[in-house]
């Protein structure tokens, strides 16, 4: 019944967002070309702060009396609580699809869209600082609903921003209700009854547990996620890539031939259904849903970061996209290198990279379900805040907890449905965040542009 609503939901919204455009999914191509102006506009800002913010999530920047600046949680803890709502199963399941369907020179735009959507977010955040509110009960509240609202009144246009935000809250509540969590159940249920053939039987049991242990963290709201986010973030960026290394390592001759797969692959799309167009597409979609660029939803976490200095975070930010991309080439290696992307179909999602684990050992395949768990927990709880907040501002701050008690029940309907119709739909509703979104960066670019040359002026010789 779920199953056969979401099917005709997602067809009418498909039609509307992803009509094609010379071959390209509208949406793709906004996000795209959004991408790729916001690099040339601000002047390459991708790789200008990078190195600044690295020293700032170390601290080196820390305002001097930073326990009194606006803000719940600090740099280090804003940037992982992002970083584990982006980084997320759309890293490994979503690139190892792509790869599969699109043939393995998809990894090489992955990276590239990686790289550029490093401004998109850098835009986004810069705004969504700038905008942020304090709630009576100290509570910060930002990102593109305050911002659609508040910076369109700038430039007045209020109607239309009220408008715009509305919708954004829309798509992100709904995105919060697929992709947020749908998406992650779903694939951790599959890589377990995988891993481990004695619980093929209880995929509704794992998929329960999995949802009892996510509302148990979303009832302490960001100070609860950002903490739990500080720690799981960290862990399983470096259990990823050790597992990585040790998957390519195991297959080390056949790595000079595999990159030039990758490259070959990349400007010819001769192993792509449907030619380079559809690679590119295929690769440009993926992408955003790994590094949510544009999207506007890290912008909601990053709001609550302590500091008075908008373009500081937004530096923060810029990581994002770069530990996505990382993650993504990391993914793609180890499913060419190995050849566990042949044959595979959209259905297959994560275990085309549980295929590429079993290369080393039967029993390996295990460290990927581990992965898994990890990276679909922490993207789940982080949704789960950007979710609340597009509740907050839909309906109120009342009756929270049936928000929450609606989205653990997602997550464990997202753990029991086929996830072609999952995919679909979490890709419709995440990348619809990015319409009423990106139509406020362009409009806004100005205020953008302006705190991020008087903010590098400030700090030149930092």
């Amino acid at each position: 019944m779920a199953s056969t609503f979401l099917e005709t939901f997602v067809g009418w919204l498909s039609a509307f967002l992803f009509f094609d455009i010379g071959g390209f999914p509208f949406i793709v191509l906004w996000l795209v070309v959004a991408a790729l102006f916001f690099t040339v506009y601000l002047r390459g800002v991708n790789f200008r702060l990078f190195k600044h913010a690295i020293h700032v999530v170390y601290g080196k920047f820390d305002e001097a009396h930073h326990i009194h600046s606006t803000g719940e949680v600090s740099h280090l803890q804003a940037l992982f609580s992002a970083i584990a709502a982006t980084v997320g199963l759309g890293s490994i399941a979503g690139v190892s699809v792509a790869v599969a369907v699109g043939g393995p020179g998809v990894v090489f735009w992955i990276v590239i869209a990686g790289f550029l959507g490093m401004a998109t977010k850098f835009a986004e955040v810069t705004l969504s600082m700038c905008y942020r509110e304090v709630g009576p009960n100290g509570k910060i509240y930002g990102g593109p609903f305050q911002y659609l609202r508040k910076g369109m009144s700038d430039i007045n246009r209020p109607r239309l921003g009220k408008a715009l935000a509305i919708i954004f809250a829309f798509f992100c509540l709904g995105g919060a209700l697929g992709g947020g969590n749908m998406f992650q159940s779903n694939q951790t249920v599959k890589v377990m009854t995988s891993t481990f053939p004695m619980l093929a039987e209880f995929g509704w049991a794992l998929s329960l547990i999995f949802a009892l242990l996510v509302f148990a963290v979303m009832v302490g709201s960001i100070k609860r996620i950002a903490r739990v986010a500080e720690k799981i973030s960290p862990l399983k960026g470096i259990l990823y890539l050790i597992c990585a290394v040790i998957i390519v390592g195991a297959n080390i001759e056949k790595l000079p031939a595999t990159l030039a797969l990758i490259m070959h692959d990349a400007f010819t799309g001769n192993a792509a259904a449907g030619g380079a167009i559809a690679m590119l597409a295929m690769a440009f979609k993926r992408a955003s849903f790994a590094n949510e660029a544009g999207l506007g939803s890290a912008p909601i976490a990053h709001a609550t970061a302590r500091t008075e200095e908008p373009v500081r975070e937004a530096s923060v930010a810029l990581l994002e996209p770069f530990f996505a991309a990382i993650i993504a080439l990391l993914t793609g290696l180890v499913v060419t290198v190995t050849g566990a992307y042949a044959g595979g179909t959209v259905e297959d999602g994560v275990l085309i990279a549980s295929r590429a684990f079993e290369t080393v050992a039967p029993w390996f395949s295990i460290m990927l379900a581990v992965n898994v768990l990890i990276f679909a927990y922490s993207t789940t709880i982080g949704w789960s805040y950007y979710g609340e907040i597009a509740w907050s501002y839909l309906f109120g701050h009342r009756h929270i907890r049936l928000y929450q008690l609606i989205f653990c029940t997602a997550t464990f309907l997202g753990g029991i449905m086929h996830f072609g119709v999952v995919l679909d739909f979490s890709d419709l509703l995440i990348l619809g965040m990015s319409l009423p979104n990106i139509i406020v960066l362009y409009l806004l670019r100005g205020r953008i542009k302006n705190e991020m040359d008087a903010y590098i002026a400030k700090h030149r010789n930092a």
